[in-house]
């Protein structure tokens, strides 16, 4: 199936870097989770994901597929007109940013609205984590973290959490006073500018104040689940440690959108998805990142079970503009593969198969984050 003519929303992703900031910065780290220098300057050249990735964008650079030719090309260009070719060649209808990643070296979320409309996702740990720097007293620190959100401001369309980063996935409902006594034992190490929130009851309080927001204002709330940086303890991040969240029902209002498919708890996420009304599945990070066979195999798994109206396509792009075009191109092609395939097993006629397209790229997040 050619999926080209239906335009995406890419529900989740983050700002490109500012240009001295993408000058600093090695090619190749755009193209892996890891932070290990070892890693991005001796590996990452050798993945399949790199190998690939070079070829498709040395034809859509008209150049040489080299990392050498690419370069130069992408200077050539400047970061204006190869950001406006990549997201125009990914047909996208829409962005929905996180801008809380690498949040001093990238472009304001406004700059990526000259090439495709673009909503915010609020990432609460950052909001948290600004606030935190500022405020002394966890009173007046909860109330502003408050009334950030409610009402959340216009231009946010999701609200995203990164506790499976931080502390695991496993929410519970966290009294304030265990939260207080983690904002004052913070406030006492604080030495920077910044603190970076990682207590566990600190950040369940925030999470679980996020989301009585979001069901008053049926807003999406997007959790990270599975694989992702070097930070990550990805025993936390299986999305089968929210069964708390999923099941209480002051948040059932709240769309609960599991990230990245979950993976390598795929069909764990396409399993919630299949028994939670208000489960969604995204397959960003999973798709450009994986093999061909890789990127087939879990949409494939997501598929065994989980409602087409349940998934969502996204790019997570990063860094760099050229993952825009690669998630839209690799996204298209999987899916319509996969499709296919269930068209011949028989799950599927054509005509279903070419509604549940649509909807995956496009009909499903236009419908959730409809606000």
């Amino acid at each position: 199936m050619n999926l080209w003519d239906i335009p995406a929303i890419d529900q989740h992703a983050h700002n490109v870097l500012k240009p001295d900031a993408l000058e600093s910065s090695t090619y190749a780290a755009a193209f892996t989770e890891s932070n290990d220098p070892t890693i991005i300057e001796r590996h990452v050249r050798h993945t399949l994901f790199f190998r690939r990735s070079l070829r498709e964008m040395a034809e859509l650079l008209s150049c040489e597929s080299t990392e050498e030719a690419i370069a130069a090309r992408r200077r050539e260009l400047g970061i204006d007109a190869l950001t406006a070719r990549c997201l125009q060649a990914a047909n996208l209808a829409a962005v929905y940013l996180d801008d809380g990643f690498l949040p001093d070296k990238i472009l304001p979320w406004e700059w990526h609205r000259q090439f495709v409309p673009v909503r915010r996702i609020l990432r609460l740990e950052h909001l948290a984590e600004k606030l935190l720097s500022s405020e002394v007293e966890f009173g007046a620190f909860l109330e502003k973290f408050r009334a950030q959100l409610d009402p959340p401001p216009a231009e946010v369309v999701a609200l995203k959490s990164i506790a499976a980063y931080r502390s695991g996935l496993d929410i519970s409902l966290a009294s304030h006073e265990q939260a207080r006594s983690c904002f004052s034992a913070l406030k006492e190490k604080q030495t920077a500018d910044r603190l970076r929130l990682t207590a566990k009851p600190l950040i369940d309080c925030l999470v679980t104040e996020a989301l009585n927001f979001a069901a008053k204002h049926h807003l999406p709330v997007q959790f990270h689940t599975g694989f992702g940086d070097s930070d990550l303890d990805l025993r936390r991040a299986n999305p089968l440690h929210l069964r708390s969240v999923l099941e209480e029902p002051a948040w059932r209002g709240a769309p609960i959108v599991l990230l990245h498919a979950g993976y390598p708890f795929v069909r764990e996420a396409g399993y919630l998805a299949a028994m939670h009304s208000q489960v969604y599945v995204d397959f960003g990070l999973a798709v450009p990142c994986l093999s061909i066979a890789g990127m087939k195999s879990v949409l494939r798994q997501l598929l065994e079970l989980a409602p087409t109206t349940k998934l969502l396509f996204s790019s997570d792009a990063h860094m760099v503009p050229e993952l825009f075009y690669l998630g839209g191109k690799l996204g298209r092609e999987a899916l319509g593969d996969v499709l296919e395939g269930a068209v011949s097993d028989g799950d599927l006629t054509a005509t279903e198969a070419e509604s549940a397209a649509e909807r995956i790229l496009l009909k499903n997040a236009r419908e959730l984050y409809s606000r």
